[in-house]
């Protein structure tokens, strides 16, 4: 098993207003993807760090294997998710995988 998190900041022109439905459509769609991609067992979107935290906003996942990583990250429906309801608002992306 593989986890996959990522961890983003808002873009500085989005105001705070905006950030509860943006955090509810990022996790709305990123869950839906469980059972449309290929090794992607769970999918956990934090939206509320605590305040120690670096980033406003987290993305862990888990799949089958290392190779699901790739598979996930250029799969058609994590690529429209992403494209629509991600990175149009974030900026600051960090990555961690391990076993």
């Amino acid at each position: 098993m593989v986890h996959h998190i990522v961890m983003w900041k808002f873009k500085p022109e989005i105001q705070d207003a905006e950030k509860p439905a943006l955090k509810k459509a990022m996790a709305e769609n990123l869950k839906s993807l469980v059972g449309k991609v290929p090794g992607l067992l769970t999918v956990e979107f934090v939206e509320e760090p605590l305040s120690s935290s670096t980033h406003d906003i987290a993305l862990v996942t888990t799949l089958e294997k290392a190779e699901d990583v790739a598979v996930y990250g250029s799969h058609p429906e994590h690529v429209k998710v992403a494209d629509t309801y991600v990175r149009p608002y974030v900026t600051e992306r960090a990555c961690l995988d391990y076993e």
